[in-house]
């Protein structure tokens, strides 16, 4: 399964399609749980400035005792865990909830007074994680009536607000995110799937199939597909070399068949000469005996003597030849000897000077002496001189040297 291209690229894409939108999704939830912590930390800002100046009116006009009575009242917001004034020694002074007024503030909310923030996130039995925030309350002019001007800092005020309903908050937030991920990778995985397969893998295995039959010989198949993109390029592409092979095998095909009858032709000519050979055969064995006992007839000094023997000779490698002509297909092998060519050329000149054709026209024998001699066949060279000569008689239709 994991062979197919098709399903590497979908396995891959699915994977990277998942990583990305699930970080994405990581990254966005954690920002939109701090705007929500931001939010709640605003509205705790804002309560707590409210409480601060309603505290500060009510301090103005001497009348402390209803400072209490202004906690009790905010304290009953259901985000709120408590409203409260603590000493700054940690003594609760005022509080929504009257029993804590004397005892000790909580470590965490002390420790953020002394600390350089304003506002920090506890978890608060039972009521789960809270944020708490607290403002000192300055001792200003109008309150050193009742406070003296010795000390800075005459209270904190302290608010811890419940972030149950923004954690709530958050948890569907991320419920909604992780299930808009989900059906946002379902449904980009089985569109992207649905396209590789329409667009890539039915092509590619239409191709593939037809590869195979044309890997058997068929070249007459060609792939519909009339698509412009890459993989409509490759099928065309492919059904253009399909047409140049199917042209290829006939034009092969044709020649095959020419040569087979260029070979049936040539059988025929090899049997005709066969018999031809045969009909020469015969009169070649009678002319030689006839030229040897004519020859026998005159003594070596005589010029007759020599023709006659060259004579012998030409009838004699005629007869070579017509040996070979029978044994075509399988020619005898050369005869080598150490030869003087210029000898060959010499008796060549003059058994071609007793054609008729070469009887008025001047021939000129210059050799250069004292040529090395030649390892070959004097009857196969003596031919191709022979050839020569005639070629050059044949060149010159109006004479010459």
């Amino acid at each position: 399964m994991f062979k197919s291209l098709t399903t590497r690229i979908i396995l891959t894409t699915i994977t990277l399609l998942v990583c990305g939108i699930f970080l994405y999704t990581f990254f966005n939830v954690r920002h939109q749980q701090a705007q929500l912590i931001d939010t709640a930390r605003e509205s705790t800002e804002l309560l707590l400035h409210t409480v601060e100046n309603s505290i500060y009116n009510t301090m103005h006009l001497g009348n402390v005792q209803d400072v209490g009575s202004i906690l009790a009242m905010v304290g009953q917001h259901n985000q709120l865990v408590g409203v409260r004034v603590f000493h700054p020694h940690g003594v609760i002074l005022r509080s929504s909830n009257p029993s804590e007024v004397g005892r000790t503030v909580s470590p965490n909310d002390y420790k953020l007074y002394q600390g350089p923030k304003q506002y920090g996130i506890f978890d608060f039995p039972p009521h789960g994680e809270v944020l708490s925030m607290v403002k000192p309350i300055y001792n200003e002019a109008a309150c050193h009536a009742c406070h003296g001007n010795k000390t800075k800092v005459i209270g904190i005020l302290n608010i811890d607000y419940s972030l149950r309903r923004t954690k709530m908050q958050m948890l569907e937030s991320s419920r909604i995110f992780l299930f808009s991920s989900v059906a946002i990778t379902a449904f980009l995985s089985i569109t992207i799937s649905w396209i590789l397969f329409k667009f890539v893998k039915r092509p590619l295995d239409s191709i593939v199939s037809t590869m195979s039959l044309v890997e058997n010989g068929d070249l007459s198949v060609r792939i519909q597909n009339h698509g412009k993109d890459e993989i409509g390029r490759l099928v065309t592409s492919f059904n253009s070399m399909l047409d140049r092979l199917d042209g290829a095998k006939k034009e092969l095909e044709q020649l095959h068949f020419n040569q087979l009858e260029r070979a049936d032709r040539l059988a025929s000519i090899g049997e005709m000469a066969a018999g031809i050979a045969h009909e020469i055969k015969n009169p070649l064995a009678g002319i030689s005996a006839a030229v040897t006992i004519i020859k026998d007839d005159y003594s070596a000094t005589d010029p007759r003597y020599e023709i006659l023997k060259e004579v012998l000779q030409q009838v004699q490698r005629l007869d070579k030849t017509v040996n070979d002509l029978l044994f075509f297909g399988k020619p005898s092998l050369p005869e080598l000897a150490c030869i003087d060519i210029n000898d060959v050329i010499d008796k060549t000149l003059k058994f071609a000077s007793q054609h008729r054709g070469l009887m008025n026209i001047e021939k000129r024998l210059e050799l250069a002496p004292d040529l090395p001699a030649v390892y070959a066949d004097g009857k196969q060279m003596q031919q191709v001189f022979l050839n020569l000569f005639l070629n050059a008689f044949q060149a010159m239709a109006g004479g010459g040297i």
